[in-house]
């Protein structure tokens, strides 16, 4: 089951249950679609992955519980921001390679 964390690890942005703007890797490492673009690179400052959207959870009811209210998102808050020049060295060697290749 997604965690669904409910901010950026960058930039402590809200990333809500419904925020399509919201990204994560294969760990679920989660940041806003701004901070992976213009500050990672689309690679995880964590594993080295790739990003995709997170899937929204459904508001409500549609099939068998399989909603938010059943299985709320996380409250854990992950702020680790990330050193833009560290990163930038460390995602050099692969952020020219495909993440389903890294």
């Amino acid at each position: 089951m997604l965690e669904l964390r409910p901010t950026c690890e960058h930039c402590n942005k809200a990333l809500p249950p419904d925020a399509t703007e919201a990204m994560i890797c294969s760990f679920e490492c989660t940041f806003c679609r701004d901070c992976v673009h213009s500050v990672l690179d689309n690679v995880c400052p964590n594993c080295g992955g790739g990003f995709v959207p997170r899937p929204v959870r459904p508001q409500r009811d549609l099939k068998n519980g399989n909603n938010v209210a059943g299985y709320p998102a996380s409250t854990r808050v992950v702020c680790k921001p990330v050193d833009a020049q560290a990163h930038k060295a460390f995602a050099a060697g692969i952020r020219e390679i495909p993440p389903h290749l890294r």
